[in-house]
């Protein structure tokens, strides 16, 4: 269970919504038509998973998810993107429906994993004299996934390189590792619209309001966490270019005012708190370890801090992880298992390793009837991490809550609000 905080991304955020007029640009869930974004000559074309429920393979998507493709509408037509494989047909008759007869002159892929090029070769089939637009590492990949036909078929390009489709020139920008080597975004100098790939994307509909900015979290720091140093330097590179709109390949269309979402990459990415408040995560088997965190909960709630509470043995373990980046003040508590630290508390830490996690204060409980141990591989797991401040006391249940464990948690509580 997490509960919502106050904090300067998510107020910012929700002034964003009541200042501006968002329109979704993919598919709903009732709709099958493609919709319009707000220039008339760029249309989506996206559709809408609801069948999937793990995205890629672990992240749970009961919202279900959007593979967006949009269709630049001009002189020269450019389709940006292909969806999954499985959604071919609906995206191809949404294709059909913009185009009004037209044949396409470029599709450009900015990104190769399967869920965006999976219908390429479709495409092809049905669009066989179209251009595909993408660097050298897309058509690497290209050829390791679909094999080597198209190749005279193929403008490959180089970041800063333009194409001009009449009213709108295209501008390539390369940000490779955010999140794969090959990807790329596009700047169109006409409408002032990045099309920003996987960046600033998120699970659920395309449909935009107060969940966006929890999704959206979920989703960078599932998929994007690790490549923070990366993500930096492609804002270094965006500054350069005066973006009004961010098109994603995940979720709703972000226009009007976007300075609240580039503020929430530009936290993450720096892998700094966006809030002051604390992060409970434990394992307990027989509910000592639990009770022991619960009371530690309710004592930091008294000084109105904010509190995010989850069991790692039935949360949606990718929560607990973006509620770990989002604040600034994590507790680890569990009990000792086979002389180290139970399994589900073990694959948290380890996921927070991987995804570089930083700049926080942590603090540990452990529980042990006889030989306490959990401590001590908690922190073994955290220790190549970066400027991770280990607070004072680190509490010991010996089996269940006794005085002195209580007296611990008290000034645990006191180091935590300090």
């Amino acid at each position: 269970m997490g509960l919502l905080p106050s904090g300067s991304i998510q107020t910012s955020f929700k002034q964003s919504l009541k200042q501006t007029t968002f329109q979704a640009c993919a598919v709903t869930r009732n709709q099958e038509e493609s919709l319009m974004s707000n220039f008339d000559d760029i249309v989506s074309v996206g559709v809408y998973d609801t069948e999937t429920n793990l995205f890629e393979g672990q992240f749970p998507i009961p919202e279900g998810i959007t593979y967006n493709s949009y269709v630049i509408c001009d002189e020269k037509i450019a389709v940006m993107d292909s969806v999954d494989a499985r959604f071919a047909d609906q995206w191809l008759s949404h294709l059909e429906d913009a185009l009004q007869g037209k044949k396409p002159d470029y599709l450009v892929i900015q990104h190769m994993e399967p869920d965006h090029s999976g219908s390429i070769d479709r495409f092809m089939q049905a669009f066989p004299t179209t251009t595909l637009v993408g660097n050298a590492k897309t058509f690497t990949m290209m050829d390791n996934f679909f094999g080597t036909e198209n190749q005279s078929n193929r403008l490959i390009v180089k970041n800063g390189d333009e194409l001009p489709l009449g009213t709108h020139t295209l501008t390539f920008v390369f940000a490779p590792m955010v999140h794969w080597p090959e990807v790329m975004m596009t700047y169109d100098n006409t409408s002032k619209v990045l099309f920003s790939a996987d960046v600033f994307g998120t699970f659920g509909t395309a449909e935009l309001d107060d969940a966006w900015i929890n999704e959206a979290r979920r989703y960078y720091f599932g998929i994007v966490a690790p490549y923070g140093k990366q993500v930096q330097a492609l804002f270094k590179k965006l500054a350069a270019y005066d973006v009004e709109a961010l098109y994603p390949l995940h979720g709703p269309v972000l226009q009007g005012d976007i300075e609240p979402y580039k503020n929430a990459y530009q936290t993450w990415s720096s892998y700094e708190a966006e809030a002051d408040g604390v992060t409970l995560v434990y394992s307990s088997v027989y509910g000592h370890t639990k009770q022991a965190v619960e009371k530690l909960a309710q004592m930091i709630q008294k000084h109105d801090v904010p509190v995010a509470l989850f069991d790692l043995s039935t949360c949606v373990e990718s929560e607990a992880i973006a509620s770990a980046f989002r604040y600034n003040n994590l507790v680890c508590a569990s009990l000792t298992y086979n002389g180290s630290v139970f399994p589900a508390m073990k694959t948290f830490l380890e996921a927070l390793a991987e995804k570089k996690y930083q700049n926080r204060k942590i603090a540990f409980i452990q529980n042990g009837s006889w030989a306490p141990m959990a401590t001590k591989a908690m922190k073994a797991i955290l220790e190549e991490c970066k400027d991770l401040t280990f607070v004072e006391p680190e509490v010991t249940i010996t089996g269940s809550l006794n005085d002195e464990a209580n007296e611990q948690l008290t000034k645990l509580s006191e180091a935590l609000i300090a």
